[in-house]
């Protein structure tokens, strides 16, 4: 037996392995036919599922719009990609499987929820995620300035507030001003309910990383014998230098803590009027992470029914189905043998593709999803790698027109389309490049769905279909060549 047979027979193995990882449930229903009929104790093939798009199974898309103000442009990146982290981390923790988030622009954030179908439980999963500030008094001056203002507007319309000079100030907060110290310095796994012992009431412990250490260390250093107080989802000003002597309080309340002495260690709490219920929702919120910036509710959401999704697969499997058909169709009336081959290692193609696709779901920093658009990249992809075998028989044809025997035909045709094939597939995976890092999701899925096919296209119409016309052919000279196009 030649080395291409040996070849041949590898690839064959190799596609009825990709095969079956793709798609196992007719092989582990023959497994368990064997198993039951023979007691046999054979394992199943590893059956992982494909993960769907939003667009497929059906979910939620929420776009939110971080706010920055009081960030850095050096930092706004970083903050961004926390929030992400954060976010991602909150969804998790309510069961939802691999949630699509993603960065879009300097300030916005979308996040697609596949199989949620209910768009309030998406926003108030990840609303529920405390946004923590810690805040300074206010010099007296300050206060007044504000509270003067305040008294200023009062009773009237927007209209006539607009006519006072530096009317915004009244919408200020009185008595507090932002500090640099928020919940992005806190650390998730050092946040614990306990009990007062001499009150038994719960006290949420708060701990820092070693940057936020020193920023609450600077912070009460400064403000000794000032107030300070945490502001919780921008609403509540909670007690937490530790003394535990007042409840929480109202927005506009003078009356937050006072701080005694420059606080090191980086460790604070919360306590007050808080029942042990509401304490143990805080404190799993904020291990969940703490959000580094306001979000607020979203500026757009967009719901896809479960049916409606359920119908977009079903009908992108009979659009690639028919594709195959057509394709197939096509390629044996006017290619014949050969391209009945060629449809052969389209076949190839599909599922190696497909168990790529699948293997690239299960990698932790990848987890690729399917959506609609990454199946139209699949079918594009598809016709080009029948594109490159289109090309490489009219090549066949143009030497057979000149004299050339078959065998000679072959190799010097895959010899004058690879140039072309080359081309046309490496300027196609480059566009596929740019969308994949610049897109959006939708977008990325399209990109690298085409980018792998692409990949895989090639190989098999140089590879697998010349491979399988040599195999066919011999060393001989086909009989009836009207048989082979």
């Amino acid at each position: 037996m030649q080395q291409k047979h040996y070849i041949f027979i590898g690839v064959i193995i190799l596609a009825a392995l990709a095969g079956i990882f793709s798609y196992p449930n007719y092989f582990n229903k023959g497994i368990d036919y064997l198993n039951e009929k023979l007691s046999w104790t054979l394992p199943h093939f590893i059956d992982k599922p494909y993960i769907l798009g939003l667009d497929l199974q059906g979910g939620v898309s929420l776009t939110y719009q971080a706010d920055l103000n009081l960030i850095g442009k050096e930092s706004k990146k970083e903050v961004m990609e926390m929030l992400k982290d954060r976010i991602e981390q909150r969804v998790n923790s309510y069961g939802v499987a691999e949630p699509v988030i993603q960065i879009q622009g300097e300030d916005r954030l979308i996040v697609d929820l596949a199989g949620v179908k209910d768009i309030n439980e998406a926003i108030q999963m990840i609303g529920e995620t405390p946004y923590i500030e810690f805040l300074e008094q206010k010099t007296e001056e300050e206060t007044q300035q504000i509270l003067d203002k305040i008294k200023e507007i009062e009773g009237k319309t927007l209209e006539e507030m607009q006519k006072i000079k530096d009317w915004q100030t009244a919408f200020q907060n009185p008595y507090f001003k932002s500090t640099e110290l928020t919940g992005k310095y806190l650390k998730v796994n050092g946040t614990k309910v306990i009990l007062d012992q001499i009150t038994l009431k719960p006290i949420i412990e708060l701990e820092f990383d070693d940057e936020g250490a020193k920023l609450f260390e600077k912070i009460t250093g400064r403000n000794i014998g000032k107030r300070l107080a945490i502001f919780l989802n921008d609403n509540s000003i909670i007690d937490m230098t530790g003394d535990g002597k007042i409840d929480k309080q109202d927005f506009y309340n003078p009356y937050a803590p006072v701080v005694q002495d420059k606080i090191s260690g980086g460790k604070a709490q919360i306590t007050g009027d808080i029942k042990i219920d509401e304490a143990k929702k805080i404190a799993s919120r904020l291990k969940d992470g703490a959000l580094p910036v306001k979000i607020g509710t979203p500026i757009s959401q967009r719901s896809v029914g479960p049916i409606l999704g359920q119908i977009a697969l079903e009908e992108s499997l009979r659009a690639s189905i028919f594709g195959f058909l057509g394709i197939l169709a096509y390629m044996t009336i006017f290619y014949r043998l050969k391209g009945l081959l060629a449809s052969f290692s389209l076949g190839v193609y599909i599922v190696f593709a497909l168990s790529l696709f699948k293997l690239l779901s299960m990698v932790p920093f990848i987890s690729f999803t399917f959506t609609l658009a990454g199946i139209a990249g699949f079918l594009l992809s598809m016709g080009m790698a029948v594109d490159a075998n289109i090309l490489i028989f009219a090549r066949m044809r143009e030497e057979l027109k000149a004299g050339r025997g078959y065998l000679s035909s072959l190799e010097e045709g895959i010899k004058r389309a690879w140039p072309s094939v080359r081309d046309g597939n490496f300027t196609t995976i480059l566009v596929g490049l740019v969308l994949f890092i610049f897109g959006t999701s939708f977008v990325k899925g399209f990109a690298l769905t085409l980018i792998i096919g692409n990949f895989v296209g090639m190989f098999t119409a140089i590879f697998i279909t010349t491979y399988l016309i040599r195999i066919f052919l011999g060393n001989k000279e086909p009989k009836q060549l009207w048989l082979w196009g």
